[in-house]
């Protein structure tokens, strides 16, 4: 057994806890909403045909914001087809997913389903074959009170009240060759610019999030960062980040340790950001929207694409991953990485939620379930209050082909001083032996344990399937706290958290 010692002081704050860092993400993929949230023929379906098993699990994962409705799908979408009587709504082909979009589920509806779920609306407007003024149009119907033709049309199709969009995103990915409409950082950065402007004239009072590169690995990162802000720094409030994360070849390592490398990730933006605005002698600065993240097995996707002309289906089973108790173990330590950024990340969408690449799965006419990467989640979102706190690690190593050598333990803490309330969370990358665990948590009191959850298996590929949905569930962990001392060993391969409040 190895040994680490961890200090958690309120003193070493990072930020604010931000609910929207608890988001997610729904887009017209796959059986997302079809099949997914919207089942009109399944036993548990509401009137509306949202399918009631699946709004209970979505309010148990505590997701905050919802981005929507894309994703790669926004860049072909025209907004207008998803309002109005649905029987005198287009059937669209979906040049993103190659699939057939019936328009059953638009913007009312979505948001209907919003209000059920108790999450906020984010809408991604469309600038890869659209432009600034369908941004507006689709601002203006959303937003205005009444009074406009586009605001007096919502009201008609049912829906008095502005939904009040607070936070916007300029176009999706848009340096991506993948994407419909994509463009030079200098060509997306005057439009998104020009958009901006436009929707502040419209409504000062709004978030805009503008596009940066579309991962890390792309030859446009960094520099596509650069000019896109040069041209916006002004008119926006956050860049998007979007990271993915697998296992290559059996580097488990190397895949246990993928938060670090969404660490450096941030980091580098928020350091290109802070170089622009300091260009510019701006005292305005960048935050960072995280509105893709996950585990998803991009190297397991065939192309999508028609074999013929007329091959446009709707809701194919598209990037449906089975998750492991070691993809949650990583998938944990990626919300961690995002814990300790609070203080520049301000939004974070999860790729996504239902049945693609989600931590929700659904059978037609069938059960919904729990996949692993769902307990880190929901544990989290409830959890983390008040602010982030960084934990001083004093650990061992581990040394990965990818990331080079790195701690073997990472950790995060938050604590709410109004409450006495404070959680830890935890990951061992480690894949051979326990590590026994030493918190000194003197500084947050006299404190007591409330709850403590991991996330491990003897199997660390073990999951939740249709056949066997409770095969992976968090277990209880044994900790014991002595004269401000939190000891806890943690498992090969395990993610925990472990909730305190003051004693007495």
């Amino acid at each position: 057994m190895t040994a680490a010692r961890l200090t958690v002081d309120p003193r070493f704050a990072i930020g604010a806890v931000r609910r929207r860092l608890f988001g997610g993400f729904v887009e017209h993929l796959g059986r997302h909403i079809y099949d997914g949230i919207h089942e009109p023929g399944h036993p548990a379906a509401d009137e509306q045909g949202f399918r009631r098993d699946v709004l209970e699990l979505v309010r148990e994962l505590g997701v905050s914001t919802i981005r929507y409705p894309g994703g790669n799908f926004v860049s072909g979408f025209r907004w207008e087809d998803s309002v109005g009587p649905r029987e005198q709504r287009p059937r669209r082909l979906d040049l993103a997913w190659h699939s057939t979009e019936t328009n059953e589920v638009g913007l009312h509806e979505f948001a209907d389903w919003l209000d059920k779920a108790g999450s906020d609306l984010m809408l991604a407007v469309n600038l890869g074959t659209r432009g600034t003024l369908e941004a507006i149009d689709l601002l203006e119907y959303a937003n205005v009170p009444g009074g406009s033709t586009l605001s007096e049309q919502r009201i008609a199709n049912g829906r008095a009240e502005p939904f009040d969009v607070r936070v916007w995103c300029l176009g999706n990915e848009m340096d991506g060759p993948w994407q419909l409409g994509h463009r030079s950082a200098d060509d997306y950065g005057r439009i998104a610019a020009r958009t901006a402007k436009g929707m502040r004239q419209l409504d000062p009072s709004i978030e805009l999030v503008v596009c940066g590169s579309s991962g890390a690995q792309m030859p446009t990162f960094g520099e596509w960062e650069r000019v896109v802000l040069q041209h916006t720094y002004d008119d926006v409030d956050m860049i998007s980040c979007h990271a993915y994360y697998q296992e290559h070849d059996g580097d488990a390592a190397s895949f246990l340790a993928s938060a670090v490398d969404m660490d450096r990730f941030i980091e580098a933006v928020v350091a290109t950001a802070d170089h622009v605005g300091a260009a510019r002698g701006s005292t305005k600065r960048i935050d960072i929207s995280f509105d893709e993240w996950n585990v998803w097995y991009i190297d397991r996707v065939d192309a999508v694409k028609p074999t013929a002309i007329d091959d446009w289906p709707i809701a194919p089973r598209l990037l449906e991953d089975v998750y492991s108790v070691m993809d949650a173990v990583v998938f944990g330590n990626l919300m961690i990485s995002l814990l300790a950024h609070a203080d520049r990340v301000a939004s974070a969408s999860l790729a996504q939620l239902v049945n693609v690449i989600a931590p929700i799965m659904t059978e037609p006419g069938g059960p919904a379930w729990r996949q692993t990467t769902f307990f880190p989640f929901a544990l989290t979102s409830r959890l983390a209050r008040g602010a982030a706190v960084r934990v001083q690690i004093d650990a061992g190593t581990v040394d990965t082909a990818r990331h080079g050598t790195v701690p073997i333990v990472d950790a995060v803490a938050t604590h709410d001083d109004a409450t006495g309330e404070s959680a830890v969370f935890l990951v061992h990358r480690g894949l051979e032996h326990p590590v026994e665990l030493e918190i000194d948590v003197r500084g947050l009191g006299d404190v007591e344990v409330v709850e403590a959850h991991a996330l491990h298996d003897d199997d660390p590929r073990a999951s939740n399937t249709l056949d066997d949905p409770e095969r992976v569930r968090p277990r209880t962990l044994e900790t014991r706290v002595a004269d401000g001392i939190l000891f806890v060993t943690l498992p090969p391969v395990a993610w925990a958290a472990v909730a305190l409040r003051r004693a007495g």
